[in-house]
């Protein structure tokens, strides 16, 4: 298992940032344990879904808060906040995906990878 700046392992990592995408109620969230398929780049991929741009442009910043308080971790890179459609949280050893559900459905990351074991986190209502 990697160490990421903190020497924070991925795993909690990853349980952390599906903390903080709960918080804001995302929906459908998927995580893939990459950590044994040669071609990842990361260990994990985090996937899930918002009802719109907000929730989607919410779900980011409560992960980026939760995890900087939990963990002392900021993400290494982010990418798509100018149009959330799909915003991607790198923080190197674990990768957030937070799609408009739309979006979600076009990419469909979760069938590219689908070679990775797959956890489906019940919806919290």
């Amino acid at each position: 298992m990697y160490k990421i700046a903190n020497n924070v392992d991925s795993k909690t990592l990853c349980d952390c940032i599906v903390e903080g995408m709960q918080e804001n109620k995302a929906k459908d969230i998927v995580v893939l344990d990459l950590r044994d398929v040669k071609s990842a780049v990361t260990d994990f991929f985090i996937i899930c879904s918002g009802e719109s741009t907000t929730q989607v442009d919410g779900i980011n910043s409560s992960v980026v808060r939760f995890t900087r308080k939990e963990l002392q971790e900021r993400p290494w890179h982010v990418e798509g906040k100018e149009n959330s459609e799909w915003i991607l949280l790198d923080y190197v050893n674990v990768v957030a995906h937070i799609f408009h559900k739309d979006a979600r459905t076009f990419y469909d990351l979760e069938d590219l990878w689908a070679d990775a074991p797959r956890t489906d986190i019940p919806n919290l209502d």
